[in-house]
């Protein structure tokens, strides 16, 4: 999955680290791994994304909400016009034509902040059902193959906040991760080629100006 189609700026709200108890090892950890004091770490954020399921649900996703981009960007380049004609032909208009075009203008600006902030807020509740639920099956998915290769502790890192400083490559079960799930939850990798470029609403801001769209999926909820 390309990196513009990872899921929004997802801090995994389970906790920064994941601990396996001795009991538990005991049972599940394979013999090579006796001791079972293992460390590694795990990007969730790219390991969710990366998955066949999830790379399905955040395309669905993202075509569902396709039209209402394309919604939203016709009303802000109509905003965007109408700013410009304004800003060129102020010198030239009355006062009373100036203030209809002003207040034209706000009255559109305004439906615009609206639109977007409903549309934001409907995208994002669906990307939450969305993390939630894949984050859940993750979860589980981690627990196993924690105690199948003897890791103690799992440090999630997908947070910048994350308190590692520093860990070797070999340490990082991402991809092993991803693989272990697509193994347990068997969804066939959507088609090469077919999958739409990330469609995320453009976010207005006030004053009515309007920044692109971040690429992001919000933060799962505990389960």
């Amino acid at each position: 999955m390309s990196k513009n189609l990872k899921i929004r700026a997802m801090v995994f709200a389970l906790a920064l680290t994941f601990t396996v108890s001795g009991k538990v090892l005991a049972q599940g950890a394979p013999a090579s791994s006796p001791a079972g004091n293992k460390v590694a770490i795990v990007n969730i954020q790219d390991a969710i994304a990366n998955t066949n399921e999830g790379k399905k649900e955040l395309d669905a996703l993202q075509q569902k909400f396709s039209p209402k981009q394309a919604e939203l960007k016709t009303q802000n380049d109509d905003v965007e016009n109408l700013k410009k004609q304004l800003q060129a032909q102020s010198d030239k208009l009355s006062d009373d034509e100036r203030g209809n075009r002003i207040k034209t203008l706000e009255i559109k600006q305004k439906a615009l902040q609206r639109n977007f902030e409903d549309a934001q807020n409907e995208f994002q509740q669906a990307e939450q059902e969305v993390v939630n639920r894949l984050g859940k099956k993750m979860l589980d998915v981690l627990e196993k193959y924690a105690k199948n290769n003897g890791y103690a502790m799992v440090l999630e890192v997908s947070n910048p906040q994350t308190p590692v400083l520093y860990a070797s490559p070999g340490a990082n079960i991402t991809k092993e991760l991803v693989d272990a799930y697509n193994t347990e939850v068997p969804v066939a990798a959507p088609a090469q080629g077919t999958r739409p470029a990330a469609s995320n609403p453009p976010r207005p801001v006030p004053g009515g100006a309007v920044r692109p769209p971040a690429t992001s999926t919000p933060t799962p909820k505990k389960p």
